[in-house]
């Protein structure tokens, strides 16, 4: 089976556009969604839900009321303003952990004398197994502010891998968060190619230089595509020379179309909808990449 990710330097350049229609595309393949702060594939494959779990991660501070004695040393040590005192002193005073702000450090209960602050385990989001007209969709929601994406990514694209040979897939599609970080890490781990989409701008060249070392340094074959290229014909040549250089493969191009806004608003991947020069586009590149490295 092979593992294609498709990641961006930065968030809006297509990545879910050009999932979604390679989905379309691959004759059988498992779909992940592994843009787990953002997630938006499941909103034009419309998935069916089979499987719902909790994901647990990091803790969260809460006092017994009962049993603290007021003293406020949790107060004086939260770095984070977690801790709210009701009350004018600290010997008459009531405290409690605003969660929204609590960073899950465990000082107050450190430093609490007489033990009066729990610490359990946080709800940080939920991930799901979904059938979607074209296959099995393994995707997650964090919970805002929830944390540690990169550990739920790592959830997701396990439970993708374990769930692949039953469907005899050929292919594990996944669309991958923007950036360097944590989560963007874990969606590459493992992966047997990447393919980078950005735009003909000076942040899309600078996005893709940073994108393209970290799957360098991680030994990963990766390719490059411009979408919209020809907003500025200049610049796409100028990133895919840079591409090349860094040792890419370059997949392809695919122009500025409306296209792509007619088929987010049916819910339905471009190459479903349109038969144009922009769907064209695409399935070249599908073309390239699902070749690429063999």
């Amino acid at each position: 089976m092979k593992e294609l990710v498709v990641i961006s330097g930065k968030g809006g350049t297509g990545k879910t556009s050009l999932v979604a229609s390679f989905a379309a595309l691959a004759e059988n393949a498992v779909l992940v969604d592994c843009d787990v702060d953002a997630a938006d594939l499941h909103l034009i494959m419309a998935p069916t839900l089979r499987k719902r779990e909790d994901f647990w991660c990091g803790h969260e501070a809460a006092i017994r009321q009962k049993d603290c004695i007021r003293c406020g040393a949790c107060l004086a040590r939260c770095r984070f303003d977690a801790v709210k005192m009701t009350g004018t002193d600290s010997g008459g005073a009531s405290f409690s952990i605003q969660p929204n702000a609590c960073e899950g450090c465990g000082v107050c209960v450190w430093s609490c004398p007489v033990k009066a602050i729990d610490f359990p385990e946080r709800l940080s989001g939920e991930w799901y197994v979904s059938d979607t007209r074209h296959g099995p969709m393994v995707h997650a929601r964090l919970i805002p502010g929830g944390e540690n994406s990169g550990k739920l990514v790592s959830k997701v694209k396990e439970t993708a891998r374990t769930l692949a040979p039953s469907h005899k897939a050929d292919f594990l599609l996944v669309d991958g968060p923007p950036g360097v970080g944590c989560a963007v890490i874990a969606s590459i781990s493992g992966a047997s190619r990447v393919l980078i989409v950005t735009e003909p701008t000076l942040s899309g060249e600078h996005d893709m230089a940073r994108v393209l070392e970290l799957t360098r340094h991680f030994h990963i074959p990766a390719a490059v595509c411009v979408n919209k290229w020809d907003l500025n014909g200049e610049m796409a040549e100028r990133i895919e020379a840079e591409a090349l250089r860094a040792g890419a493969l370059l997949a392809g191009r695919v122009r500025y179309d409306r296209g792509v806004t007619a088929a987010q608003l049916q819910g339905r991947a471009v190459v479903e909808v349109n038969t144009g020069p922009l769907a064209e586009d695409i399935r070249a590149v599908w073309n390239k990449v699902s070749q690429f490295g063999e």
